[in-house]
């Protein structure tokens, strides 16, 4: 886990393996923090409820749609570890799987409340809010998801900046 500025607000995505959805929503995510000028605000990572991938860099695929939409692509897997909610204000699931995973794994009521889905935070999403996962399909895909992502990023940034007013700190 990266050393976070005092004060940051720190969001941390989450999918299964930690090489295609979470780190797409945590490059896209990222970059809308910085076009908001909340660089030194808001720290953004992600991680996988599962290790098979730690130290992998994210799908090829993955990095190809972020580099072609103009997003960073750097990158290396990591499993979420449950000592990680005390230093995190929002944990992003990317569907509803890693919502009950992650909802099992914190330690705390107050920690589980940290815990949403992504496309919560898209209001033009209806029904099944789950970011469908792109990695056994084709490159349609890993398109597919990042519009999804785009689609939620406002919302979520229009939450943590509420969250950081709160705080007084935007």
């Amino acid at each position: 886990m990266a050393a976070y500025p005092e004060g940051a607000f720190r969001v941390c995505f989450v999918c299964t393996g930690n090489i295609c959805r979470s780190p797409m929503a945590e490059h896209v995510f990222r970059s809308y923090v910085a076009e908001a000028g909340l660089d030194g605000l808001v720290e953004v990572d992600s991680a996988g409820t599962g290790g098979w991938h730690e130290g992998d860099g994210a799908d090829h695929r993955t990095v190809a749609v972020l580099e072609e939409n103009g997003y960073g692509s750097e990158h290396a897997a990591r499993q979420f570890q449950t000592g990680w909610f005390a230093r995190l204000d929002l944990v992003i699931a990317l569907d509803e799987g890693h919502l009950r995973d992650l909802r099992r794994l914190a330690p705390t009521p107050a920690d589980a409340a940290k815990v949403r889905l992504l496309r919560a935070y898209d209001p033009g999403a209806e029904g099944d809010l789950d970011v469908p996962d792109p990695y056994y399909g084709g490159r349609d895909g890993f398109d597919a998801c990042l519009e999804l992502v785009e689609a939620a990023c406002p919302g979520l940034l229009s939450a943590v900046r509420g969250a950081l007013g709160e705080r007084g700190a935007a």
